[in-house]
């Protein structure tokens, strides 16, 4: 049986690589979500095992112990966030592609692992200011969590040049289409 590939999205938060990921899937993309792990506060109506494996930081931290993580990362103290070996290579195994939406130092961590079986998109935002917009227009954060992300962002956009791809979420439908032709050449390549 043939081995899946990996696809790697990451972006700052608020750049709509989820609304990206939903519209694929909506177009007949075929892929499996690798369920990453955070030690986190389920927000909204996060489910466990659904949208994140949801741990506490001390069971985060004896994961990582393991070996049981690809990739991990503090994001912020005591707020981890990482990809389960297991959740990876079973799909893998069984023929699946996996879609990864995933911090960039992970992302740079897992395209690094798995080479020319994973292709890489960085969701880059139109501007600093539309960013904060996007952020504010949720209402799921305080004002100081918001800059806390902004702050961050400008960290994660000087990633953007380890990846295989950039794409500039201006126009969203340009965005979607422009990954779709991405992802359908990696994915037609031996």
């Amino acid at each position: 049986m043939k081995k899946g590939k990996l696809i790697i999205f990451s972006a700052p938060s608020g750049c709509g690589k989820s609304t990206i990921i939903s519209a694929l899937r909506d177009r007949g993309m075929q892929f499996e979500f690798s369920v990453s792990a955070t030690s986190r506060q389920p927000r909204g109506t996060e489910r466990d095992g659904i949208e994140y494996h949801f741990m506490t930081p001390d069971q985060f931290r004896a994961n990582i112990k393991n070996g049981e993580f690809i990739e991990y990362e503090e994001v912020y103290k005591d707020q981890f966030y990482g990809t389960l070996r297991s959740e990876v290579e079973n799909r893998l195994d069984a023929g699946h592609n996996v879609i990864f939406d995933i911090d960039v130092k992970g992302a740079v961590n897992v395209k690094r692992q798995y080479g020319s079986r994973a292709v890489s998109l960085f969701i880059m935002p139109p501007s600093i200011d539309e960013l904060s917009r996007r952020l504010h227009s949720r209402g799921t954060e305080t004002e100081q969590q918001i800059q806390k992300r902004l702050a961050k962002a400008q960290l994660e956009i000087s990633y953007s040049d380890q990846f295989d791809h950039i794409v500039v979420n201006d126009i969203l439908e340009k965005a979607i289409t422009d990954a779709e032709t991405i992802i359908n050449s990696f994915l037609q390549c031996e």
